[in-house]
């Protein structure tokens, strides 16, 4: 395996693995590609099914990308934010029934089949409509796909379907496998999940539990001259501090996705050889909400979730929970979305008298004890930031009477007393926003969701008029009508709360100057990595 071997002892120890071969390189040298060699990185957590036509999630893309490839990719410079990958051009039918796309040629697969039409419509009949957690809605109307040729899909929808959502859900929800190794057996099973088969311009090597994930140059890629490393290494290094002292160490070239704790970013930004950067993540904007469970008497109150938004300190969070690695949230749009943002939306400034207020005009007085009532507060474990955040939660709610009761679960648990018990009366999430209120934002307000579906409606929130403002907004083919309603669908969240926006958050990567081509693209922590380079030569030392 091309001399890469690692204990969990020796990892999580942090001795010395890599060492550089040569004095550090200076970032001019960085500047100019070069092929081959090792880029390491950090991973922190360790997905066991790769298949991110199943599930559309960060943590799958951040390996699988460089292996499966998707329809398109998200760019800051390519007509309507796109860039080709499997794909070279898409058009929308103007009755919205049906999207054309053009395939390239001459790619295969990584097992050496050729890439075909029809791989896409397996794909995205068999797999990203019936079983992907995000395309089950963005497809829900896909009936069929025509292949007229090997080059050519065509997609055929039952009801109107905007074609600007279909274009925006390219980069996180087109992900093509292939048809010959999954249309035996049931697919959820097929052994492709954790060795994927892709087209990209890495093929999956080896996973060590608990050690590396390994990934080798596909030298069949359709990229000219692509990719220019020979190999990744993904080191799962779960506990952030560690990352940052494998970067130090030059043990590691890379942590991205915030593996470098925030509170070190000043320091480590003045070790020689590293950056950190702050690019490259636009497209992937995480979202700091409070999540309400409606079915609580009080909670249903809408004076009352007006005085929860009034105590939170936005600003104060910000600052200090995210060292102002973030942005205030005004709604459920990110302000760093230019196609639906809107600051004409209800806002509420931090005001602790007026959440006081509103508490006693709805008739929940203080008692001798200082409290109105009590609350069960449930922060996500995925992120340090909702933890802290939970914390502070707590605090900004006894100022106003309100006795949180914090429990902390984690990840597992979390999800099931969320999102299928309902076991909680405030929950801290962290939804992302992936470029379309439709894609993974509606779904977070619009009732009727089943039970034990992740990052979604589970707290029993129903607003008849909201519920049809998604619903026209879904159906709606004109994009300048479509951006218009889901501005008037922000007002409304903002309006009734329910739930709050607190703040909008990307990650932050720290590389060693040695490594070029970072950031390009506004997901490219999650895209295929095809030019990024090292100027490291990395041997191990036994």
């Amino acid at each position: 395996m091309s001399g890469f071997t690692i204990s969990r002892r020796t990892m999580l120890a942090g001795s010395a693995m890599l060492l550089a071969s040569t004095a550090m390189p200076t970032l001019g040298r960085a500047q100019t590609p070069k092929k081959g060699g090792r880029l390491v990185l950090a991973a922190d957590s360790e997905p066991r099914n790769l298949n991110p036509a199943i599930v559309a999630s960060n943590g799958v893309f951040f390996i699988s990308s460089k292996i499966v490839e998707t329809l398109a990719e998200a760019s800051f410079d390519g007509k309507d934010g796109l860039a080709p990958r499997l794909a070279v051009s898409w058009e929308g039918a103007a009755d919205g029934l049906s999207a054309t796309f053009k395939l390239r040629e001459g790619v295969k697969w990584h097992d050496g089949k050729p890439f075909t039409s029809a791989d896409v419509a397996f794909s995205a009949l068999q797999i990203w409509k019936p079983l992907q957690n995000l395309g089950r809605t963005v497809f829900k109307d896909l009936s069929a796909v025509e292949t007229p040729d090997a080059r050519t899909a065509v997609f055929k929808f039952a009801k109107p379907t905007p074609f600007q959502l279909i274009r925006n859900a390219l980069p996180a929800l087109s992900s093509v496998v292939p048809k010959h190794l999954y249309e035996v057996g049931k697919i959820e099973d097929n052994p492709a999940n954790i060795a994927p088969v892709g087209t990209g311009p890495f093929k999956f090597a080896e996973y060590k539990a608990g050690q590396y994930y390994r990934l080798t140059k596909n030298t069949d890629y359709w990229g000219k001259d692509e990719p220019y490393l020979d190999e990744i290494i993904y080191q799962v290094l779960p506990d952030r501090t560690s990352a940052a002292s494998a970067l130090e160490a030059e043990e590691i070239q890379l942590a991205a996705f915030s593996a470098v704790p925030l509170a070190d970013l000043d320091r480590i930004s003045k070790v020689p050889g590293l950056k950190v950067i702050t690019k490259g993540y636009e497209g992937l904007t995480y979202q700091l909400v409070v999540e309400i469970n409606h079915r609580r008497k009080e909670l249903a109150d809408l004076k009352v979730r007006q005085a929860i938004a009034h105590a939170i300190d936005k600003d104060f969070v910000v600052k200090t929970v995210f060292l102002g690695y973030a942005a205030t949230a005004t709604g459920p749009v990110p302000k760093n979305d230019p196609q639906f943002y809107t600051a004409d939306v209800p806002t509420y400034a931090f005001d602790v008298a007026k959440a006081n207020a509103l508490l006693d005009e709805a008739g929940y007085k203080k008692g001798a004890d200082g409290n109105r009532f009590s609350l069960k507060l449930l922060p996500a474990p995925y992120f340090n930031e909702t933890k802290q955040f939970g914390d502070y939660l707590r605090q900004a709610l006894a100022a106003i009477g309100i006795d949180a009761q914090l429990v902390n679960n984690d990840s597992a648990a979390h999800i099931k007393a969320v999102y299928t018990d309902h076991a909680f009366d405030l929950a801290v999430g962290p939804p992302v926003f992936r470029g379309d209120p439709a894609i993974s934002t509606t779904i977070l307000v619009q009732s009727g969701i089943p039970d034990g579906v992740p990052f979604s409606n589970q707290g029993g929130y129903k607003n008849d008029a909201l519920d049809a403002l998604i619903t026209k907004a879904s159906e709606t083919l004109d994009t300048s009508a479509r951006t218009d309603l889901y501005k008037e669908f922000q007002k409304e969240v903002a309006a009734d709360l329910p739930l709050i926006n607190v703040a909008e958050w990307s990650f932050i990567s720290v590389a060693r100057d040695t490594v070029g081509n970072i950031a390009n693209n506004p997901r490219w922590a999650v895209s295929n990595w095809a030019d990024t380079y090292n100027w490291a030569d990395t041997y191990l030392e036994s």
